[in-house]
């Protein structure tokens, strides 16, 4: 700080990257025959209160000698504070305080805390609980999620790029990072594709951006890009070096870049010991793979049962039913999907209802007519209720896409098919494209990098 209110005023509009952060803002005022410039972040403040005192420092005739008799004579406001230090002055800003210098300052700067902090009055994402921890969640409005992510990160360089994307639709765009972690090619890239995006509107969220964003593979149905709700999710992504994508009218927040494996995390994996996380962790990740497999390999031993040992023939069904196997569990798996979109319409106080009396009843009564028989059902009810082990739909649904692939394989090829649809999956994983497709769907692995492969697969202690 200097003895010159204008340095010191581009001091901070630099420091605090006013012309890069759209919500950070810097508000100038005469005061008498003196002026005075407030920086404050939108979102964090009490509108009214601020602008009632605007109302007052524009009434008043003549400018306080210095700061100290500015806040003693002329500072209506209860919670406010002087000081000279330059990393308060910022810490504060970033803490959602307001701070205010004048032309009679010298360098001094007055802090005015009149923050406020948006809480989400609706519950949890509901798709990403965590047994301990916060339980608040993105919104519909880009103005508080922004403010969320800014309360957990009070870091000068946590960068909010805004735009504005569609034609039509207008839409908010927020591109979040840490400039001093974030790949700057990367964030280039965002930046400068969203800029240059031509598109009428993004009426459906980010799923419009994402296509936009990527382009359109539609045979390869793994995500491409991970969504979360959760800001505490949000803030260590980017602390780790991620972009974060935020779009108004949409309570998604869109990580980039993204890797097969980092669907396997979970927030639940930070909030509990270490012990305990990697557990959680390397249970996840063996259900991810039985949730692929598990049938596929079920339905190949029940086609070569003297390729099964000795100690796994009690998995082989006794009898095959009416249909074939293979019939049986294309028609399952058709009607766990039915069952989960009729659940999806349903009143809330007959969803629970609908899908535990629909299943067992049609359970039964599928087996009854000889339709399916109880292995099938047992193998479906287990790769349905572990997909519900990792949050997104996308991947869900992908596994599925390629579980059906896998038995369609087998049925017509038998081991061959089999061996050929495994080599075609992991194709599929491994020519993914990424958002600037310049990282690697397999990294940590492809290219290999075992500290970091390590760190998906155990739950280390953080460091301090």
């Amino acid at each position: 700080m200097t003895e010159i209110y204008t340095e010191n005023v581009n001091r901070f509009t630099e420091k605090l990257r006013v012309n890069k952060n759209f919500d950070v803002l810097k508000k100038v005022l005469k005061v008498g025959d003196g002026e005075v410039t407030l920086f404050y972040i939108d979102g964090l403040i009490k509108d009214g209160a601020m602008q009632k005192l605007f109302i007052y420092l524009l009434s008043l005739k003549k400018m306080p000698k210095d700061a100290i008799a500015f806040l003693e004579e002329n500072m209506p406001y209860v919670e406010c504070d002087i000081t000279d230090n330059e990393e308060t002055m910022l810490q504060m800003v970033l803490s959602g305080a307001t701070l205010m210098l004048g032309t009679t300052f010298g360098t001094s700067g007055m802090i005015i805390d009149a923050r406020t902090y948006p809480a989400r009055e609706t519950a949890e994402p509901e798709n990403d609980r965590v047994m301990r921890g916060a339980r608040d969640g993105f919104v519909e409005t880009l103005i508080f999620n922004t403010a969320l992510i800014r309360r957990r990160i009070r870091d000068a360089t946590l960068t909010m790029e805004y735009q504005t994307v569609g034609k039509s639709s207008k839409s908010d765009v927020v591109v979040a990072y840490m400039s001093d972690r974030a790949d700057p090619k990367l964030v280039k890239y965002i930046t400068d594709k969203l800029s240059l995006l031509k598109t009428d509107a993004v009426t459906m969220g980010h799923e419009s951006l994402a296509e936009a964003l990527i382009g359109s593979r539609w045979y390869n149905p793994f995500p491409k890009i991970r969504y979360t709700e959760r800001p505490d999710t949000a803030a260590a992504h980017l602390l780790e070096g991620s972009v974060i994508v935020l779009l108004d009218n949409s309570p998604s927040a869109m990580i980039l870049p993204t890797s097969i494996f980092t669907f396997l995390q979970e927030t639940n994996d930070f909030y509990l010991p270490p012990l305990t996380g990697t557990y959680l962790r390397l249970v996840r990740h063996a259900v991810f793979w039985l949730t692929l497999f598990l049938t596929p390999l079920w339905f190949l031993g029940v086609l070569n049962p003297d390729m099964v040992p000795q100690w796994l023939a009690f998995a082989l069904p006794a009898e095959r039913g009416t249909l074939p196997i293979y019939l049986q569990l294309l028609l399952a798996e058709f009607v766990i999907d039915g069952l989960r979109m009729a659940s999806m319409n349903t009143p809330d106080m007959l969803a629970n209802s609908l899908s535990v009396v629909g299943g067992l009843i049609l359970g039964e009564f599928a087996v009854d007519v000889g339709w399916l028989i109880p292995e099938v059902i047992l193998y479906m009810a287990f790769v349905a209720i572990a997909n519900f082990t990792q949050t997104s739909f996308e991947l869900g649904y992908a596994l599925k896409f390629m579980r059906i692939l896998l038995l369609t394989l087998t049925a017509f090829f038998n081991f061959w098919g089999f061996l050929v649809g495994v080599i075609l999956i992991f194709a599929l994983i491994a020519t993914n494209r990424t958002v600037n497709g310049g990282h690697s769907y397999l990294y940590p692995l492809i290219p290999f990098s075992g500290k970091t492969l390590l760190s998906l697969l155990v739950r280390r202690k953080k460091r301090h």
